[in-house]
């Protein structure tokens, strides 16, 4: 059994993306969580053991879960052997994280096999994934709670957030964990019973959350699939405006029109006239313009990544959480050219500072531009004010891997965070309409030239998850983890005195 241990790990580490869409198999990251917290179950296991299983996870986990960051680097970044490095590198790092977990989980219960399972094991995941949220500017992807947005744990999400969600696998896991150790027991009743705990919960929580508010609007998103390699090419600009003018001028009459990200190849001032008299056009018919642009700051305070509605005062909504090597490079400035490969073809981008809802159609629109949609309590800033929740992006750096479908399960999950309908307009793919219960009522398909018209209609209301975000889930984590670790070392120091 000892040299089964190691592939046994990589193996639970490989399942747990199957989860995540594509393929959303949400019992497979019960199964794989469930695997490795029985392979780490206390007491006879080292500590080192605990650091190369946790680390084997890790490393399937990670390398099949985000494989896809391979192509945009070797794509758009710098060539085959920089993606080679690049993936090696955060891979090996990512694979720490749930290694993390483990160990924390191993050690705050290591003299409890029942309590590490069933509560210690889930806790010191759900804390490290909220940990990770946040540290050295955050790392959203892969959180547990988005494999469950088509099953009826769902229904936690407007009352906990995703960690909530990411909570109940934990906890399905450590009793399948538990079972899984004496299966023809009367230990069938831990996951018996947190099963009928969970769905009994889901089944009281599954409830609106939140109120329509006017008329449904008619919503026109225009996904105007540039390849990356025309998007930034000056001599191409003037060509890829008259294709967004062509498709909107096709859709005049709908309440809200809408751009995906950076949708407008240059800095917003240098096409405002040109902007601007198509969005009074667009008023003219009924229709209200809104749009990603690259935009400089009116008082010289940098470049940012936009969301404008072109009038008379246009608005903007800067982007505030911003992608390391993707929008900016850190320490730029020490490496020198080194890093030149990375970042903006327009040079690095600043991070705005305002949630402010932008006002179009008569409403108040939440507004986060792609990786932000990641961030729960990111998008929960414009509420409960705004009415409408808009995503625009450009997953186009990702060909046609997993990562665009998992990016609109992870806005699925805002919606239902926040009740709230969501529109997400994209360059490539996959373009959305998604209602408050976090259902894609309309979608496109990738790398296809296509308007999306559909209907949305406006929810106001002030979920659980707006009022607490996700300081419940970290708070009960972090008390699990800290008590039972302080309490075991009590106990040890006790055994010790006698």
């Amino acid at each position: 059994m000892t040299l089964l241990r190691p592939p046994l790990a990589l193996l639970a580490g490989l399942l747990m993306p199957l989860g995540f869409a594509p393929f959303s198999q949400a019992w497979a990251p019960v199964v794989g969580l469930a695997l490795i917290f029985s392979l780490l179950a206390p007491p006879r296991v080292s500590p080192g053991r605990v650091l190369l299983l946790g680390y084997l996870f890790g490393l399937g986990f990670a390398g099949f879960g985000v494989y896809w960051i391979h192509h945009s680097i070797a794509n758009y970044g710098g060539g085959p052997l920089a993606a080679g490095i690049a993936i090696g590198v955060l891979v090996a790092l990512f694979a720490l994280i749930p290694m993390l977990a483990l160990l924390l989980g191993w050690w705050a219960g290591r003299h409890y096999r029942a309590m590490a399972l069933l509560v210690v094991f889930p806790a010191a995941w759900v804390l490290v994934e909220w940990v990770r949220s946040w540290l050295f500017t955050g790392a959203t992807w892969l959180s547990l709670g988005y494999t469950q947005v088509d099953t009826p744990l769902a229904a936690y999400a407007p009352v906990l957030g995703v960690y909530g969600l990411s909570a109940a696998v934990a906890l399905l896991a450590g009793a399948l964990a538990w079972w899984g150790r004496r299966p023809l027991s009367l230990r069938v009743l831990a996951p018996t019973g947190m099963a009928v705990v969970l769905g009994g919960g889901a089944i009281g929580l599954d409830r609106p959350w939140s109120e329509p508010t006017a008329d449904p609007l008619t919503v026109a998103m225009i996904q105007g699939s540039i390849p990356q390699s025309r998007k930034w090419d000056p001599a191409e600009s003037g060509a890829i405006l008259a294709e967004y003018e062509a498709l909107t001028r096709d859709v005049f009459g709908a309440d809200l029109i809408v751009w995906p990200e950076t949708a407008v190849p240059a800095v917003y001032h240098q096409a405002r006239p040109w902007l601007e008299d198509l969005a009074a056009d667009a008023r003219a018919e009924g229709s209200d313009l809104v749009l990603g642009t690259p935009a400089a700051d009116p008082v010289g305070n940098g470049l940012f990544n936009a969301v404008a509605v072109p009038g008379d005062t246009t608005q903007f909504y800067y982007k505030r959480h911003l992608v390391p090597f993707g929008e900016y490079v850190p320490f730029r400035d020490l490496a020198g050219g080194l890093l030149n490969f990375v970042g903006t073809p327009l040079g690095d981008f600043s991070a705005g500072v305002s949630a402010e809802p932008l006002n179009a159609a008569g409403h108040a629109i939440g507004v986060s531009i792609c990786y932000e949609i990641t961030f729960g309590r990111l998008v929960a800033d414009s509420l409960p004010e705004a009415t409408i929740l808009l995503n625009v992006s450009n997953d186009a750096w990702f060909g046609d891997t997993t990562a665009p479908w998992q990016h609109l399960e992870m806005a699925r999950m805002r919606a239902l965070e926040t009740a709230r309908p969501l529109v997400r307009a994209t360059n490539t793919g996959v373009s959305a309409l998604i209602d408050p219960q976090g259902r894609v009522t309309l979608s496109g398909p990738l790398f296809q030239q296509v308007i999306l018209e559909g209907e949305v209609q406006p929810h106001t209301g002030l979920t659980p998850y707006l009022r607490w975000r996700d300081w419940p889930m970290a708070g009960v984590s972090g008390l699990v983890v800290l008590g039972m670790g302080l309490f075991a070392r009590r106990r040890y120091q006790l055994f010790r005195e006698v």
